[in-house]
Formats: structure tokens, C-alpha cells, sequence
């Protein structure tokens, strides 16, 4: 089971929504960084949503790109 990490600024929606949901299926465990001003895509049961700078510090996202099998910006 790999870790993706998806960073998103508010852009690619559908797109970031459907990755996911693709990476969920295969068994992935998704985590999702939410940039200041970022809208939550719709994303499926049991990912992991945390807000930047409320819920996750600056210095947690880093720590979560470097332990992360994949990570995505978008």
C-alpha cells in the first residue's frame, strides 16, 4: 500500500477528486493538504483531509512530503 500525498491550492477539482478516488481503490492510503483558501474536493470514505495552517502546521506538510510514496501538488 503506498502513501500518496495530495497537496491542493484550490485548483483541478474533478481532477484531484478522481485520482483519488482511483488511489483509494487500489488500497492507497490518501492524505490531503488543504492550502489556505483551498476548497475540499469530493473525495471518498476514509482519506484524510487537513487544513493548512489550521490543522497541519507548515513545517507538518514537510514532514508529510518526506514519508509520503507519492506526493501531488495542484
Amino acid at each position: 500500500m503506498a502513501r500518496s500525498l495530495h497537496i491542493v491550492s484550490g485548483r483541478h477539482a474533478e481532477l484531484v477528486a478522481a485520482t483519488i478516488e482511483q488511489q483509494k481503490a487500489a488500497g492507497d492510503d490518501v492524505t490531503v493538504a488543504l492550502l489556505s483558501g483551498a476548497a475540499a474536493p469530493d473525495v471518498p470514505a476514509g482519506v484524510t483531509v487537513h487544513r493548512v495552517p489550521a490543522d497541519w502546521s507548515y513545517e507538518r506538510l514537510l514532514e508529510a512530503v518526506f514519508v509520503a510514496d507519492h506526493v501531488a501538488t495542484w
